[in-house]
């Protein structure tokens, strides 16, 4: 048997290794033993129809969330309750991993768009022309300068959409959960994410895409795990994935729309759902 050379490089750990998770609200079962890894630098999308699972594995990988059953390693250590409560852990991990959730709402709080942003830097203790510099450089990466001085709860659901992201970015996480990003913009807005999310890939960056907005998905992702009913149903290449059109209909991603031409004539065509588009 040969033997490993004494020199060889240790391959990292995971990001995140999940295995058979099972996690409820009350009675409904919402992850039904998930398994899967997540490697450095891997750009992900978890696609699913609503339920389907993907939201809830992105709260129990930032630890808002902790499973029924099953176990999360993050970079080889438990990602538990028990260790988030040890403040050593809890600081490096909320450092490396930021999340932005769907509803843009239930993460902004500030009074100004600027001290939104300044809030995280402010809590890791940056000094505060450290923190004066990245507010204004992200401000202007996602195109929201203007924006500094509004109160978030007056802007639109686009901006504020981008001022939630930007409130993670300037933290620049090694690892990002991103659920539904693109969900509810306007065209602008819209184009903007997509192209930040494309930006990413090949950067280091981990980044792990909860959405269900397939136009985008080979822009976005190197790799797709497809949700059905709390299970892991499919994993592959995004252009492996969106050509199977029996897996896209099965898992609610894939519509058949009836039309009828002018002979009178009907029969249906499959149709992939923009998330915005009724």
């Amino acid at each position: 048997m040969d033997r490993p050379l004494e020199n060889s490089p240790v391959p990292p750990p995971p990001v995140f290794d999940v295995r058979g998770l099972v996690y409820r609200y009350d009675r409904v079962l919402a992850l039904d033993g998930v398994s899967l890894i997540v490697r450095p630098g891997e750009s992900i999308a978890l696609l699913g129809a609503n339920g389907s699972g993907k939201s809830t594995l992105l709260r129990l990988l930032d630890g808002l969330y902790f499973p029924e059953s099953g176990s999360i390693h993050f970079l080889g250590q438990p990602l538990t309750a028990g260790r988030l409560e040890d403040e050593a852990f809890s600081f490096a991990f909320r450092r490396k991993v930021g999340m932005v959730f769907q509803n843009p709402d239930v993460q902004l709080f500030n009074p100004t768009v600027f001290d939104e942003i300044a809030f995280g830097p402010l809590q890791m203790q940056w000094p505060r022309e450290t923190i004066r510099q990245r507010v204004a450089a992200t401000l202007e990466s996602l195109d929201i300068a203007h924006l500094r001085d509004r109160a978030p709860h007056r802007l639109s659901g686009g901006e504020k959409k981008r001022v939630a992201i930007a409130s993670v970015l300037v933290l620049d996480p090694e690892v990002l959960l991103l659920d539904e990003p693109t969900a509810a913009l306007d065209p602008h807005s819209h184009g903007h994410v997509v192209d930040l999310l494309s930006g990413w890939r090949g950067t280091g960056k981990t980044v792990l895409t909860a959405t269900h907005d397939l136009e985008t998905v080979e822009e976005i992702a190197d790799r797709c795990i497809v949700f059905r009913a709390g299970h892991v149903a499919a994993w592959g290449p995004p252009a492996q994935i969106l050509d199977d059109t029996n897996l896209l209909r099965e898992t609610g991603l894939l519509h058949a729309h009836r039309h009828t031409h002018a002979s009178g004539e009907t029969h249906s065509h499959p149709h992939r759902h923009h998330p915005d588009v009724p």
